[in-house]
């Protein structure tokens, strides 16, 4: 099984090649059992999956989902046909990712909110959630729904543009669109509420 490194040096120790080889060449030697070209595939895309994650995960679990990312990419790496870019199908693989924790996370809390209906409440205590999203991005970004959240990550923070990220969301790219005005709408408005003039 292949271990994914969290903390990768900058220096290239494999064949003395360039960093620039295209995604599609690393694939390929890949799938004849390099592995090391994997791990250059982790170097150029794992900031760009952790930042995505980031901004649709809970950031305490950051490190084992992005590790998550990467392994259902290495082990899914015979399945992909290259009918998209690598980066596309990258990133759908970690807005899968997301959508699994997103759920796991709502279980968490209806089985927590079901635990505190059965126990007698003795004292208030912090919302945990409320002192998590400190930051007013943050903050919004959690406003939205998971749908509107996605697109605003995918797009406009982390530049996609809309026709990658229909292909990532395996949606219209009219969809993106709408979806994408909602999502600034919503971000708009919740600017304001907090007193900020976007």
């Amino acid at each position: 099984m292949l271990v994914v490194p969290t903390k990768v040096s900058n220096d290239s120790q494999f064949d003395g090649k360039s960093e620039d080889e295209s995604d599609s060449y690393l694939v390929q030697r890949c799938l004849r059992g390099e592995s090391e070209c994997f791990r250059r595939l982790y170097r150029r895309h794992q900031q760009r999956v952790r930042s995505i994650l980031y901004q649709l995960c809970d950031p305490s679990s950051l490190d084992d989902l992005v590790q998550e990312v990467f392994l259902r990419a290495w082990k899914g790496l015979p399945k992909f046909r290259g009918t998209a870019q690598f980066s596309s199908w990258l990133y759908r693989i970690a807005w899968n990712v997301a959508s699994d924790q997103r759920q796991r996370t709502v279980q968490g809390r209806t089985q927590l909110q079901t635990l505190k209906e059965k126990t007698p409440i003795q004292q208030d205590a912090p919302d945990l959630m409320d002192l998590h999203y400190q930051d007013l991005v943050q903050r919004g970004l959690a406003s939205l729904s998971f749908e509107h959240r996605t697109i605003l990550v995918l797009h406009d923070l982390e530049e996609v543009p809309q026709k990658e990220v229909a292909q990532i969301l395996e949606i219209p790219v009219g969809t993106v669109k709408s979806r994408l005005f909602h999502a600034r709408a919503g971000m708009r408005q919740f600017l304001q509420q907090q007193g900020v003039q976007p």
